[in-house]
């Protein structure tokens, strides 16, 4: 008979798992603070052991990662990303900016080496999307004015999760980051997210509409997880972390018409799995120890408070919102969460860190969950205080500034032509990346299969020459479209910059002068850029101008063909992002 100590342990963390959520529902308590708390009860550091092993628990907990950064793709989604706006996004880089800041500094001054620092800021950067949306919710703000503002920050604060995460990955193995190595990471980075959303736009929510037609919720839910697992398999596959892979699969399926199904049939498997997560969490931590390193916990969970509520808080109140709705949208972000653990694991499993940070993030973390309802409900007596205590000088100028602020939105015409802009400069970003993407994934091939070109015969200036070619025609409609789109932003800037009244009769003449010269400098510093990233494949002079020669000749003839490609491309992304997913 096989040993059955894993069914045994499992059952355990379960059973207790379950009477935890229980009794914290009937208590009011938010339950990832009870899942920890049971962990540490039962695991191998207390008296009377119930849990000898926690490896294996922690391996299977690890699924919990995978599913929750899943399920927070599929919270995510591209649309509420464009809701986000950018004051919001600002303040949300400001305010990790600020707290990756101050934690290292915190833990520079307990004496700790530089990647414990470094750890200790991005686990406090990172405020907790579950406490934070359950507290709006067990209170009755979700409709308030500022609950639109912690929803917009803590979505733009998932996207920066997937940037920390690589970070500490690569400084957890290779040591010390250069500032050229982390901006080559970071562009590597938002290249595959970009091109990564974009080709997955296209294609998977079709894929799960497609499967979900048949109304079969088992095919349904296998395709999604093998989605899922698939893209964290790629994700690692290319340098990333499969946390990485997860959400970004989970944030194209969340544009499916069947997006509300996936959820109903992914959150149970989501919560069992973060269950086990956070209950491994508490197997990890000796009593110990936690109550060795009290006094730093506390230091950190104070700092996190009023740290994050003043950050979140002047940033709101910067970008045009009340004092009082902003201070309500500080508190509401006042802690550190679940992703802190998934940040507090990953250097301990590196090596990356020393042991006592990890009791100490969840210390932190667990005073910080507990203390955020009662923060959200005080405050209206913060805010009054504060109020009293403000000079009335500084009350008239904080007045002054949001009327002046409100005074500058663009409205009618300016809002429209603002609106214009907005959407031209973004369609030209989107094109740029896929002609950048394209000859990335060219010199990406060129270095790990020159192996199979050789096999064929195929000598380095011919495969140069091959891959270099390929990569310039499937960039033809890109560059067709960018040039339409430099030409259209060229004719707005033309009109609205040569007025009549300073050019006289010349007005018409210099309008279309400008308005070429536009689109041509946007595909000069075009080419300039491909250039430089595809230095690697650059085939002979003579062979890249013939190839550049019969480029134009194939845009020529091809013109009304690649610019209908391009349109329909265009219009299946658009009818993607903005269908509304009516299935509930």
């Amino acid at each position: 008979m096989h040993d059955i100590g894993f069914i045994r342990d499992l059952a355990i963390v379960m059973l207790v798992a379950g009477a935890t959520t229980v009794l914290l529902h009937r208590l009011r308590l938010p339950v990832l603070p009870g899942y920890i708390l049971a962990g540490v009860l039962i695991g191998p550091h207390t008296p009377g052991v119930l849990v000898a092993d926690p490896r294996t628990i922690g391996d299977i907990s690890n699924l919990g990662v995978v599913l929750l950064m899943f399920t927070l793709g599929l919270e995510f989604s591209v649309r509420k990303l464009r809701e986000v706006g950018a004051g919001v996004l600002l303040v949300t880089v400001a305010e990790v900016g600020t707290m990756l800041w101050l934690g290292y500094g915190l833990g520079s001054a307990f004496g700790w080496g530089t990647r414990d620092a470094l750890f200790l800021g991005a686990i406090m950067s990172l405020s907790s999307t579950m406490v934070a949306t359950r507290t709006l919710s067990e209170n009755g703000m979700r409709q308030w004015p500022f609950a639109r503002l912690v929803v917009g920050m803590l979505v733009a604060e998932d996207m920066l999760t997937i940037v920390i995460l690589t970070m500490l990955t690569a400084v957890a193995i290779g040591g010390v980051v250069e500032p050229g190595t982390a901006l080559s990471l970071i562009g590597h980075l938002g290249l595959f997210v970009v091109v990564g959303m974009l080709v997955g736009l296209l294609l998977l929510p079709r894929l799960v509409d497609y499967v979900a037609r048949f109304g079969n919720d088992e095919m349904l839910l296998v395709s999604v997880l093998g989605l899922c697992f698939g893209a964290s398999l790629l994700a690692a596959w290319l340098g990333f972390s499969v946390a990485l892979g997860a959400f970004l699969a989970g944030a194209v399926v969340a544009e499916a018409r069947s997006a509300a199904r996936v959820v109903h049939l992914v959150e149970p498997l989501r919560d069992m799995f973060a269950a086990l997560f956070f209950v491994a969490i508490g197997l990890k931590i000796d009593p110990a120890l936690l109550a060795h390193y009290a006094l730093p916990a506390l230091a950190i969970a104070a700092a996190v408070m009023l740290g994050k509520t003043v950050a979140c808080s002047v940033g709101c109140f910067f970008i045009g919102r009340d004092a009082r709705t902003a201070l309500r949208a500080g508190l509401s972000m006042a802690q550190i969460g679940e992703f802190s653990f998934v940040i507090a694991t990953l250097g301990l499993s590196l090596g990356a860190v020393s042991d006592f940070i990890y009791p100490i993030a969840v210390a932190a973390a667990l005073v910080c969950m507990v203390s955020s309802p009662y923060l959200v409900r005080s405050t209206d007596a913060l805010a009054d205080t504060g109020r009293r205590l403000l000079p009335r000088s500084l009350r008239l100028l904080a007045a002054s500034y949001s009327g002046w602020l409100e005074n500058l939105r663009p409205v009618a015409e300016n809002a429209a032509i603002a609106a214009m802009f907005r959407r031209l400069l973004w369609h030209i970003a989107v094109n740029v990346t896929l002609v950048v993407a394209l000859f990335t994934i060219g010199a990406f091939v060129n270095a790990h299969g020159w192996g199979w070109f050789s096999r064929m015969g195929i000598h380095r200036d011919m495969r140069h020459s091959l891959i270099w070619a390929c990569a310039l025609f499937l960039s033809l409609p890109f560059l067709i479209a960018v040039y339409r789109k430099a030409e259209a932003l060229g004719m707005l800037l033309a009109e609205l910059g040569i007025r009549e009244r300073f050019a006289g009769g010349y007005t018409q003449a210099i309008r279309q002068v400008l308005a070429r010269l536009i689109p041509l400098a946007a595909l000069l510093l075009l080419a300039l850029l491909v250039g430089a990233l595809g230095s690697a494949i650059l085939p002979p002079r003579d062979v890249a101008l013939s190839l550049l020669a019969a480029l134009v000749v194939l845009a020529v003839v091809l013109w009304r063909a690649l610019v209908k490609m391009h349109a329909r491309l265009q219009a299946a992304l658009r009818d993607t992002l903005d269908k509304p997913p009516h299935e509930t």
